[in-house]
């Protein structure tokens, strides 16, 4: 099931949510931009997976949340954490390996989180928040929360196991989650429509008699309008979802990926459906973005105060060794 073009461009938002939307996409995108220039300078221990091109999607989702719902992300959760209420501070720290990091500078790129955002956190194993977003969503349902469980994962997740089982048991039980599959068409170097039969992934959902719904990940209001319908739905007690998300990444799949697989003709294809220009243009038109590039400037500052932020705190203790390490 498509989202129409007409569905794509109305919104439940207000001008001011509208306006932070914005605001959270490029500070999504300002803040993987410095973690790509900290580590090819070398002030990055291990590497980060950059989110540049799918701001929309992350954005979109969240914007259909209350601050109680649940997430689960992936290794390339920025993003996610940003778009969830993140601390940029905080999240420079841990990428910095700082001690005023989220996970004290001992987890990196791939393991932060915020239980306060309830955000349960990045994901270095592919394919790993599945079953966390599912058990998140059976406690929402037991304890009569009301709450609902999102879990965002990428095309080259699409075949794991885990996806299968933790799909037919959440459908069987009517559990409050969405899956959020964000195609960026590649799974390392690998392309989708290579690895995943059966044509477009949303079809799998009916095995499973669920809905599975396709949008224009690089649309907001594509994206945000799916989400709140199905988030709603499983807040209502009406099961999981399928929403999937057809995306592109503009960088590697980390940071040192040397991107000989794909020609610079196809990203400038997809960089002409930027979801941050396309989100401008529409606020523009609209009448409620006075000066984007005030926005830019705060945010560059704020991203950069992070920075210094990081960089003046100090390394974890040795006797912080072994804390955290369960057997």
């Amino acid at each position: 099931m498509a989202v129409s073009a007409e569905r794509a461009q109305h919104s439940r938002l207000t001008d001011e949510q509208l306006r932070q939307a914005l605001r959270l996409m490029l500070t999504i995108r300002h803040f993987d931009e410095q973690a790509m220039a900290l580590y090819r300078a070398g002030e990055m221990r291990g590497t980060t997976h950059p989110y540049i091109g799918m701001e929309a999607v992350g954005v979109g989702v969240m914007m259909a949340l209350q601050p109680t719902d649940w997430v689960t992300s992936t290794h390339r959760g920025h993003g996610h954490t940003i778009a969830k209420g993140g601390d940029v501070r905080r999240m420079m720290a841990e990428l910095l390996g700082r001690s005023t990091g989220y996970c004290g500078g001992k987890g990196g790129s791939m393991h932060i989180a915020d239980m306060d955002k309830h955000m349960l956190g990045a994901n270095g194993i592919v394919g790993g928040g599945m079953g966390l977003a599912t058990g998140a969503a059976l406690t929402c349902k037991l304890q009569g929360t009301g709450a609902v469980a999102v879990c965002f994962f990428g095309d080259g997740a699409l075949n794991q196991g885990i996806l299968h089982e933790a799909t037919n048991m959440a459908s069987i039980w009517k559990l409050p989650v969405v899956y959020v599959c964000e195609n960026n068409q590649y799974a390392m170097s690998a392309r989708a429509d290579w690895t995943v039969a059966g044509g477009k992934p949303s079809a799998r959902a009916a095995g499973y008699g669920i809905p599975g719904v396709d949008v224009d990940g690089m649309d907001f209001f594509a994206v945000n309008n799916a989400a709140f319908e199905l988030v709603g739905a499983a807040r209502r007690g009406e099961g999981p979802s399928y929403l999937v998300c057809l995306t592109y990444r503009y960088h590697g799949h980390h940071a040192g990926d040397p991107l000989n697989y794909r020609d610079k003709e196809e990203v400038d294809r997809w960089r002409e459906h930027d979801p941050i220009e396309k989100m401008k243009h529409t606020l523009a038109g609209r009448g409620v973005l006075p000066d984007a590039s005030a926005m830019e400037q705060e945010i560059e500052a704020e991203i950069a105060e992070a920075i210094e932020f990081a960089k003046s705190s100090p390394e974890p203790s040795i006797d912080q060794l072994m804390t955290d390490i369960y057997a």
